[in-house]
């Protein structure tokens, strides 16, 4: 993976958190902080698709995980054409 170099500014506590931190888990202070841009960058990410694209009826109340498990299972199946669930 290619990477860029870039300045920032930071809390000298900060700094020291993950100092510490770096230490600890055997890995450079530097991949701490890639770590944390990673995670904000992902945080503050749009996403072009929602993150649930299926709808399934259901009865207006929370399913039980079974009624759940049954309709994931149905739908699977009717995707696949193999045949019906348990």
């Amino acid at each position: 993976m290619s990477m860029k170099r870039t300045n920032v500014y930071a809390d000298p506590e900060d700094l020291a958190i993950i100092k510490e931190a770096a230490k600890r888990r055997g890995i450079s202070e530097a991949e701490i902080i890639r770590q944390g841009i990673h995670l904000a960058a992902m945080a503050n990410r749009v996403w072009d698709e929602p993150l649930f694209s299926r709808t399934f009826e259901g009865a207006g109340r929370t399913p039980s995980k079974y009624e759940v498990r049954d309709a994931v299972a149905d739908a699977v199946c009717r995707e696949t054409g193999t045949g019906t669930a348990a």
